[in-house]
């Protein structure tokens, strides 16, 4: 009998899961529907919904990943995660309406600037008055590194693709409130990362 194939892993969600969750709970207590952009594995959809069962979940990625994250949803018990969606923050039109909020992890510094522009533009569209955007990775602070290990991941994402990087926050702060996002916390993570959080206005 063949084994029994293993769902796809990332040590990056498990190890920084419980951080984030930490600052999810108490952000989205009072929402009911949260769209993640760029689900990946599907890793942290599993775990945030079955710590948030007041939530619906709605996965969301390019369709090369729905895979994965099919793989890790076939597993789960609850009933408060969707299906991904497929979601380029490129595309003129989401196919999700609206939601309460947006949770992207990891996805700013691979995707070309313009699409982390269009991905706020989306959010202005779907998010209503007071809803929540929270993205999580490694942010610069003042054009500067944070770190020595950050300069080296970034000069790694580079060497990957020329478009890819880590994102300045003040400049993503500038251009979300171009667009009525405006950055009410700025909270450190381990690993020298971050977890931003905008409101709509």
């Amino acid at each position: 009998m063949s084994p029994t194939p293993q769902k796809p892993f990332s040590q990056a969600c498990e190890n920084n899961k419980q951080p984030i969750l930490s600052v999810l709970i108490p952000r989205l207590a009072t929402c009911r529907h949260v769209l993640e952009i760029g689900s990946g594995t599907g890793q942290h959809a599993v775990y945030f919904a079955s710590a948030m069962p007041h939530l619906e979940w709605q996965t969301s990625d390019l369709s090369d990943n729905h895979d994965a994250i099919q793989q890790w949803l076939s597993e789960y018990p609850g009933k408060n995660i969707r299906a991904p969606l497929t979601l380029d923050a490129t595309q003129p039109d989401w196919p999700v309406a609206s939601t309460d909020a947006v949770f992207s992890a990891n996805t700013l510094h691979i995707m070309p600037w313009e699409s982390v522009l269009s991905l706020l533009d989306g959010c202005t569209r779907v998010l209503p008055p007071k809803g929540k955007l929270i993205v999580y990775g490694p942010f610069n602070e003042q054009g500067q590194f944070t770190s020595e290990s950050n300069a080296a991941f970034d000069q790694w994402l580079k060497s990957q693709a020329p478009h890819r990087g880590i994102r300045n926050r003040q400049t993503l702060e500038i251009e979300a409130a171009e667009r009525g996002l405006v950055l009410t916390e700025t909270l450190e993570l381990p690993a020298n990362n971050r977890c931003l959080v905008f409101v709509r206005r």
